[in-house]
């Protein structure tokens, strides 16, 4: 929660002050051990996208950076807006914890995030920790953890503003302020975008044969103050509504609000304590409208924590944790329950040296309706050259059951087991010159899999083993700033010997750019491999692969303008199925398509 703002890595033992935080620096990660560190002492493997990166990147919604991850794979029901999954290493969308500003988003009725519905323009970074990391999270971390953060304020005042227009009568709008001086920071952004949309379905049912719109009104804003260099305050607000058109039986769409609120009070008690309270609340509302009938789940979410740093010496440092948050549902479907709360304590001691490091961490977690947990997560840092580690990691995880696991009228289970994990993981990672490389095997068993018995009725009845290897170099190279991440999986249900559904098993992406003074361009490539839309791998969908082009000029020290050019190729892919009297469609995703922004940005 509003973890950008942690100020202070522990592993420095004096010098602390809470005016400027660390964070600004590209490595510097946040999310992995919920304080800041240095990329060299987290043994998780990291990706970070800053707002320079967004900003050159030209995406149009957060799912295009996130299928950049290394080991990450996007499923969407056709174009923006649509139902969105994330699979981080071969895991389910439920399996990976998504956080803004340190506030879960993912719905307690079906438990994935709607990531579908958040802006890029609010965003200031996104941090995606690619691995376990239940025992300082708790659940739903088994595949890893991916935390957006909104914009914050810069001292001065400097206001934004952005216009853009596309293929399909796509629209972008956004107007921004920020500003502040060393002891008061703000920050506030107001987007439209909208889009008629294309036919995201392939069949020739009435109704299904116009274009599927999508509207989303954003708004976001922060404060942030320092009472002293010690004492430190803070309040993070977004809000995500709008409506989005899909294809089924006639013209459904839904009404959706996502929003969250994150509030901090940090204090350096002392050179060797760091001490922060957190609260927050966040909702994901979405009202689906049928012609003849509608549905609504509301989930809302409470939450609050404590942390301490403890700096023990220059070598040791102890994190312990108290994390408490409650789930409510309000729905017009019949729920045998709809509150449930999680009360957990958590510790982890870092050791460093010049000859290695250690990480060390435990978490227990009481749920009321599931009972208790408990994960680990152990791993070792050891140097072998200049600017080279070797990491070795295992950690564990669990996936509470959600609402509709446990308490919806049908097919619910109120004796389910939260999934439970053990993964193991080697990671070689470098810099060679201007090279950043860096390699990662891993191992990935899931026990008690929650799934569908010949009676939809759920059940623990299913077991996965997932290997994978992910490999990344970001370099410099003729003047070309170049990123490249491959992966290659394996996720298999141990129980029927069958490949995990919508996983490929080969994921390949590439961005280079270029600036020549005051112009730039830069190219994309992203091929994923055939995957499996059904678990039984009767349905196959084919490999793709898409080209991009993006261009911008920097007509004046203010006006900036950016050209985007998707599915260059015109490439014909679908990520998944769906059935109609018995066929099987693929959805259709965009093809060729353009857009064209201008931007404003004053210095004053």
């Amino acid at each position: 929660m509003n973890r950008l703002l942690l100020l202070v890595p522990t592993l420095l033992a004096s010098g602390i002050t809470l005016a400027n935080s660390s964070v600004d620096l590209p490595d510097t990660v946040v999310t992995a051990s919920r304080q800041a560190q240095s990329l060299a002492s987290t043994p998780a493997a990291t990706t970070i996208f800053t707002r320079a990166d967004i900003d050159r990147l030209q995406p149009t919604s957060i799912v295009d950076l996130l299928r950049r991850v290394p080991g990450a794979s996007i499923t969407t029901n056709g174009g923006q807006g649509s139902l969105t999954a994330l699979s981080l290493r071969g895991t389910g969308s439920t399996q990976s914890l998504v956080l803004v500003d340190g506030q879960r988003i993912g719905s307690a009725s079906a438990g994935q995030a709607s990531l579908e519905f958040l802006n890029v323009d609010q965003i200031e970074r996104i941090e995606v920790i690619r691995g376990p990391r239940s025992a300082v999270y708790g659940s739903d971390a088994i595949g890893g953890v991916v935390q957006i953060f909104t914009r914050r304020g810069e001292p001065g005042l400097n206001p934004r503003a952005s216009f853009a227009v596309g293929s399909n009568d796509s629209y972008r709008r956004h107007v921004g302020l920020s500003g502040g001086n060393q002891r008061t920071r703000f920050d506030l952004g107001a987007s439209l975008n909208e889009t008629g949309g294309f036919d995201r379905t392939r069949h020739e049912t009435a109704g299904d044969e116009d274009d599927d719109a999508y509207r989303n009104r954003a708004f976001n804003a922060s404060l942030i103050h320092s009472f002293s260099d010690n004492l430190e305050a803070g309040v993070r607000l977004l809000e995500q509504s709008g409506n989005t058109e899909y294809d089924l039986f006639g013209n459904p769409e839904d009404d959706f609000t996502l929003s969250t609120v994150a509030t901090h009070l940090q204090w350096q008690v002392n050179q060797l304590w760091t001490s922060r309270l957190e609260a927050g609340h966040a909702e994901d509302k979405r009202d689906s409208n049928y012609d003849f009938f509608s549905f609504t789940y509301n989930t809302y979410r409470d939450s609050a924590s404590w942390l301490n740093t403890l700096q023990l010496n220059e070598q040791h440092s102890l994190q312990t944790g108290l994390d408490w948050y409650e789930d409510r549902l309000r729905s017009t479907g019949s729920f045998i329950e709809t509150e449930r709360f999680n009360r957990a304590a958590f510790v982890q001691h870092r050791f460093a040296s010049e000859r290695f490091q250690t990480e060390l961490g435990w978490r227990h977690d009481d749920n009321e309706q599931f009972g208790r947990a408990n994960t680990f997560n152990a791993a070792l840092i050891v140097p072998v050259a200049e600017n080279q580690q070797l990491v070795a990691s295992y950690g564990e995880g669990f996936r509470a059951p959600t609402f509709n696991d446990l308490y919806t009228s049908f097919g619910a289970n109120p004796n389910l087991q939260p999934e439970r994990s053990k993964s193991y993981e080697l990671q070689w990672r470098g810099q060679i010159q201007d090279t950043q490389l860096q390699a990662a095997a891993f191992r990935t068993d899931i026990d008690d899999l929650i799934l569908l018995d010949p009676f939809f009725v759920a059940q623990n009845i299913s077991r996965a083993r997932i290997h994978g290897l992910e490999l990344s170099a970001t370099t410099d190279l003729a003047g070309w700033h170049t990123m490249l991440a491959a992966t290659w999986l394996d996720p298999r249900d141990r129980t029927t010997g069958n490949l995990l559904p919508r996983r490929p098993k080969r994921l390949v992406s590439v961005d280079t750019d270029r600036q020549w003074g005051v112009f730039g361009v830069g190219f994309s490539v992203m091929a994923n491999s055939e995957r499996y839309n059904d678990p039984a791998n009767q349905q196959q969908l084919s490999g793709y692969g898409l080209v991009e082009a993006r261009a911008n000029w920097n007509m004046t020290s203010a006006l900036r303008w950016d050209l985007k050019v998707g599915n260059l190729l015109d490439k014909d892919y679908g990520l998944a199925n769906y059935n109609v009297d018995g066929q099987t469609y693929a959805y259709r995703e965009n093809d060729l398509n353009a857009m064209l922004s201008v931007s404003w940005t004053p210095d004053f």
